[in-house]
């Protein structure tokens, strides 16, 4: 009801108005609103479909690009916030980088920060970090990885789940060793030098992120600023920078400045002169009179310009007793501390020419540096030349025979000139100049024009040309002269004359001369020019003038050889290739045994001396590309083993990888056997590989099997190097797969050692041909200082080859013949086995040596008269020995076989010629035969031993022994000569009967009655029994018992008391020595001490005689323990009810499960048999297993 109002009817319609009004007003905010919400949920419908849209883009990506994006991405409601946070991702790529091993630390570090970076931003979740991380490891990374895991597996060790701890381990296996503390140091002692500002700045933040630095920021300005020249450092003081770009920022500001003004020191340093008030003279250009160099040697010294013959060009030649003292005193260089100083020697090596003038100074006295012009060693197109530095020559020279022996191309001169040399008659036309390029200790490389003269002073005089230029400063009191170079300081240091006596041969170096072969020049100690000089002057002059010998027997090569060895000069380089060789079809490849465990040894501890050497060797290997860093899990360590002449030779301690290498037996060739397939050969080549080992390559993916250690790291081999298991194999394999067509024709081969032998010179050069094409196109190289060509005797594997047969090296028979009385076991046996390798040269070998044999018994030297006797006669048959001719297999054998009861001697022969000998010594049984059965066995053995030469073959048999014609013709024979007749059935031989004064040879080795010993046994003491039993207490009774008859337990034996057969021995001092001998063969203890004392000998305290002696025994106190035997082994008990008596034990080594066990424990009752399994682990210990 509307409020009733006083005034009527007013008041209503007024009410009426106002609430029309107020629902117009209404529809028209709910039509506003209306319109307002569906337009809204248009809009949002709209975007809506646009997120949805770009979240199943988005998501499309991240399960394509990342793995651990969510499995089910149709359940977004749980995401939807995190996705319409995350949507500017969209369309970026962002992805892991790769990592290949790379021991270059940078490479690492930068990788584990862009990696860190990458797993931030893809907000990878901790627990897979690892596992995404592995996958983009590569290469040695991988293998790395692989090995990690495994190791770990096999130790019982937990996986690596945290990205930390694999951080650690990437750092502790690719950062070299104490790279922190490297890192520390350098940034320490971080100073800016000849740098730019830009470079400091740079050097200056890599290293503050490669150390973990706390300092503030004050204290990091103070670093930056302390390492800056000191220039900047002062004009930096007047601002007090704040911060580290801020004081970089006005570093480079005062560099610039200081670059642009004239107190800047960084540029070239110059020399300042003492001359000022000087000008040089320029030259004309028209050519010169000669010049006169004496008037430097009778006037007075004057500065250059001022010389009266200053339009004359000269040079000072070399002469050690002539003074020259300064000209003027140069002030010293001005430069700043930071600029580096290289003090230059002379390059080491070979001179190019060995020359000097034999003129002796007249002042011996003085020092060296006083009396010599500045003298050194460069390098000139790879040979070393030797220089001049002299202040007196207007130009750089060098001479006619550097030019000659270097090959430099030389040009006209522009100014040609004339060149007066020491005296006035002696005149030169100067015509031509070269540009040479030289080198001092690869620090300083330069390039001058030099005039071509001939000289004798040296190879190269730098004059004052190339002075002017390099601004030299020279410093006469050491000789001296320095100069900036490429902003370096540059001292180069004079040689001492002992340091050139290359160039002046001694009078030992001049008879090592006249010693060499014909083809090599002997040494020119003085040229033609300067002797005739000295001897105009001196009129008698001595000269030592240094020939080579020459032989009468010496040939020279045919033509057509030397045409087709410098046809081949490819395969007889000077040194390997730097580079590596081609893979073959062969490489040397390692198979380890299963399940092996790797070795893993620590390298040797040697002296500083050593390991220089050690690690100079090991980077020559290097710069060849034979050896490369590794990170192989396995290692072996490297030694040094010195050389005859006083050198070293790095070996490689492969043992421990040998034991665990699969062997492969691929056949090495018998000596015996290239021997014989030589024939009757008359022209021999022998070539010998270059360093064969190394020309093959380790199969790929092994060569981690031939890690090594230093000091210096760790390396593996790409080439086969030397003391693997397999290497011979390998190496044999290579060369019979490529020389096979020919093996056996005209060519053997053993290991790097080929034979190729001929008939004839034309056929042996066409031999050679076909065997030089072979290695070329297997690029295989021959090193040319130890081959031969088309000789007529080589030597080949220890024996002399030659057209008259198979003979010793002379070097062996003078050692033998020079071979002092042996003293101990090892020097028998070192002469038994130089004997042994030429025995088929000695007639009865066995038979002469079997007293040196018999003297080492027992592993104790004996030696004897026989012994000595034979020693000689062993030497004397060595030195003596024939020449055996090599087997014709064309022509039948002959074999010469006689015995004895000594033993028996065999010949075999070609045409009365013999081939070989052998004999064997008659021992046991078989010296008890019967005259007829020893000559039987003499030939059956005679035969075996040379069945490869007589099978299927027929060859004639002569035997002194008449009745072994008939062997065909006996009616009964015994086992014994049945099994013979069968083996000789398989041969075609005719035997012939030569009485023994015809076969002599046969006979004489056969019968050596020099060689018979007696042997007499002879025992101090023992003697002295029978006396001594007479006054023993024990046995004086029994003795004194025995004489009167009565019956007793012992006996008397030509007066020594036996009980049975056990000697009875009276109180004296042998009881102990007897005990001593029989324990001390092998400190047996005391039981069985007791038996063997016991069982020959008797005295009543034996038993406690001997136990004392064991118990004092001081070898079996430091060796043996205390305890008393245990006595045997009993059974166990047979339990009487179940559960009070069981067994428990392990089953080790089974697969891991998926709760981490990886072993069971095993309980079992013995009375019932139950058994309980129980899961467990490896690492359990006693309080878990309980």
């Amino acid at each position: 009801m509307p409020p009733r109002s006083k005034t009527g009817g007013n008041n209503r319609d007024d009410w009426t108005e106002l609430r029309s009004a107020l629902l117009a007003m209404q529809e028209n905010i709910q039509m506003t609103i209306s319109n307002s919400i569906q337009e809204l949920t248009e809009a949002i419908v709209n975007r809506r479909d646009r997120q949805e849209r770009e979240s199943e883009e988005e998501e499309e990506e991240e399960v394509n690009h990342n793995p651990f994006a969510r499995r089910y991405h149709d359940d977004r409601s749980e995401h939807d916030q995190e996705k319409v946070d995350r949507r500017w991702e969209a369309g970026f790529k962002v992805d892991l980088p790769e990592y290949h091993g790379s021991l270059k630390a940078d490479e690492l570090l930068d990788w584990i920060v862009a990696v860190n970076e990458t797993l931030e931003f893809k907000e990878v979740p901790e627990e897979r970090r690892v596992a995404l991380v592995a996958t983009k490891f590569r290469g040695k990374a991988a293998a790395w990885w692989m090995h990690l895991k495994n190791s770990r597996i096999r130790s019982g060790k937990s996986k690596i789940r945290s990205w930390e701890k694999l951080q650690k381990h990437l750092r502790q296996t690719f950062l070299p060793f104490n790279y922190d503390r490297m890192m520390y140091t350098r940034l320490q002692n971080l100073r800016q030098g000849s740098r730019s500002v830009e470079d400091y700045a740079e050097e200056f933040s890599l290293l503050l992120t490669r150390n973990e630095i706390n300092d503030s920021e004050t204290q990091l300005v103070s670093r930056f600023i302390g390492g800056l020249r000191p220039q900047i450092q002062s004009a930096l003081s007047q601002f007090d920078p704040l911060t580290v770009p801020e004081a970089h920022r006005r570093a480079t500001a005062f560099e610039s400045q200081f670059r642009s003004s004239a107190s800047w020191s960084g540029g070239s340093l110059r020399s300042r002169s003492v001359a000022q008030g000087t000008v040089e003279t320029p030259h004309s250009g028209a050519p010169k009179e000669s010049v006169d160099l004496t008037t430097s040697r009778l006037q007075p010294r004057h500065i250059q310009t001022a010389c009266p013959n200053k339009s004359r060009r000269g040079l000072l030649a070399d002469k050690s007793h002539w003074e020259s003292n300064a000209l003027f005193d140069d002030d010293e260089l001005e430069e700043e501390d930071e600029i580096q100083v290289d003090q230059l020697e002379g390059d080491k090596g070979r001179l190019l020419v060995a020359r000097r003038v034999c003129l002796a100074p007249t002042k011996t006295e003085e020092p060296w540096l006083k009396s010599n012009l500045f003298q050194s060693t460069c390098t000139i197109n790879g040979k070393i030349c030797r220089f001049v530095i002299d202040s007196g020559s207007s130009n750089n020279v060098i001479s006619e025979e550097a030019m000659r022996k270097l090959g430099l191309k030389r040009e006209d001169h522009p100014t040609p000139y004339n060149l007066q040399w020491i005296k006035e008659e002696i005149d030169m036309r100067i015509k031509h100049r070269a540009l040479v390029n030289f080198s001092i200790r690869n620090h300083y490389k330069d390039r001058v024009y030099c005039d071509v003269a001939p000289m004798d002073v040296g190879h190269l005089i730098l004059g004052r040309p190339w002075q002017y230029d390099r601004e030299t400063v020279h410093d006469g009191r050491r000789n001296t002269y320095s100069f900036l170079f490429e902003n370096r300081k540059i001292v180069l240091i004079p040689s001492p004359p002992e340091a050139l006596t290359t160039t002046l041969p001694t009078r030992d170096k001049v008879c090592a001369a006249a010693e060499k072969k014909a083809a090599q020049r002997s040494t020119l100690f003085c040229s033609r020019s300067v002797f005739e000089s000295e001897f105009c002057e001196e009129g008698v002059v001595w000269a030592l003038i240094a020939t080579t010998p020459t032989t009468s027997d010496t040939t020279e090569a045919p033509p057509r050889l030397a045409m087709l060895l410098e046809e081949f000069s490819d395969v007889f380089p000077a040194e390997l290739p730097q580079s590596l060789l081609p893979l073959r079809d062969i490489q040397h490849q390692i198979d380890l045994v299963p399940g092996a465990s790797l070795p893993n040894r620590p390298h040797y501890r040697m002296s500083p001396k050593e390991h220089e050497e050690l690690r100079r060797q090991v980077e020559e290997l290097v710069s060849k590309g034979h050896v490369r860093e590794s990170l192989s899990p396995c290692a072996v360590p490297a030694l040094l083993i010195p050389k005859k002449d006083g050198s070293w030779r790095m070996c490689i301690d492969s043992r421990a990888i040998n034991k665990i290498t699969v062997r492969y037996r691929f056949p090495i060739p018998r000596l015996d056997d290239l021997l014989d397939q030589i024939g009757t050969a008359k022209v021999f080549s022998k070539l010998d590989l270059k360093s064969g080992y190394h020309q093959i390559r380790i199969k790929p993916r092994d060569e981690w099997k031939t890690a090594f250690k230093t000091r210096e790291g760790l390396f593996e081999w790409l080439v086969m190097p030397f003391g693997l298991s397999n290497a011979p194999s390998t190496f044999m394999r290579v060369m019979n797969q490529a020389l096979r067509p020919y093996i056996g024709k005209f060519l053997v081969v053993y290991f790097d050692d080929i034979l190729v032998f001929s008939s004839n010179t034309e056929e042996h050069i066409d031999h050679l041909r076909l065997i030089l094409l072979v290695l070329r196109r297997e690029t295989l190289f021959v090193a040319r200082q130890k081959c031969d060509f088309a000789t007529d005797r080589v030597l080949f594997l220890g024996y002399v080859v030659s057209s008259k047969g198979l003979s010793m090296d002379e070097s062996k028979v003078d050692a033998v013949r020079s071979w002092p009385t042996p003293h101990t076991v090892s020097d028998v046996r070192s002469f038994h086995g130089l004997a042994s390798f030429y025995r088929r040269f000695v007639p009865n070998f066995s038979a002469i040596m079997a007293p040196l044999t018999d003297c080492m018994k027992e592993g104790k030297l004996q030696w004897t008269e026989e012994a000595a006797a034979a020693f000689e006669v062993i030497k004397h048959k060595l030195t003596t020995a024939p020449i055996l001719v090599l087997p014709d297999f064309e022509v039948p054998f002959e074999l010469h076989c006689d015995a004895s009861k000594l033993g028996f001697g065999a010949v075999l022969s070609q045409q009365s010629k013999p081939v070989t000998f052998y004999s064997e010594k008659l021992a046991g049984a078989r010296s008890r035969y019967s005259t007829y059965d020893i000559e039987f066995y003499a030939i059956v053995q005679a035969i075996k031993h040379w069945k490869h030469y007589l099978f299927q073959r027929e060859f004639i048999l002569f035997t002194d022994h008449d009745a072994l014609k008939h062997l065909d013709s006996q009616a009964k024979v015994s086992s014994r000569h049945a099994s013979w007749i069968a083996f000789l059935q398989q041969f075609t031989f005719a035997i012939r009967h030569k009485s023994g004064k015809l076969n002599r040879v046969a006979d004489a080795l056969s019968r050596r009655h020099c060689l018979v010993s007696t042997m007499h046994t002879s025992v101090s003491g023992f003697a002295s029994f029978s006396d001594l039993y007479e006054s023993d207490s024990f046995f004086g009774p029994v003795l004194r018992d025995i004489k009167d008859g009565h019956p007793s337990a012992f006996t008397l034996h030509e007066g020594f008391l036996f009980k049975g057969v056990r000697l009875c021995v009276p109180t004296c001092s042998l009881r102990l020595k007897i005990i001593e001998e029989l324990h001390r063969e092998g400190h047996v203890g005391r039981d069985r001490s007791l038996h063997l004392v016991a069982a020959s000998y008797f005295w009543p305290t034996l038993r406690r005689d001997v136990e004392r002696f064991v118990e004092r025994c001081r070898a079996c106190q430091q060796a043996k323990g205390q305890a008393t035997n245990a006595g045997l082994y009993l059974p166990l008990p047979v339990p009487t009810q179940p559960w009070t008596d069981v067994s428990m034990d392990f089953v080790l080594g089974l697969p891991r499960t998926q709760k981490g066990n990886d072993s069971i424990f095993v309980v079992v009752d013995r009375f019932s048999k139950m058994s309980h399994f129980i899961p467990c682990k490896r690492t359990t210990d006693a309080v878990l297993v309980a």
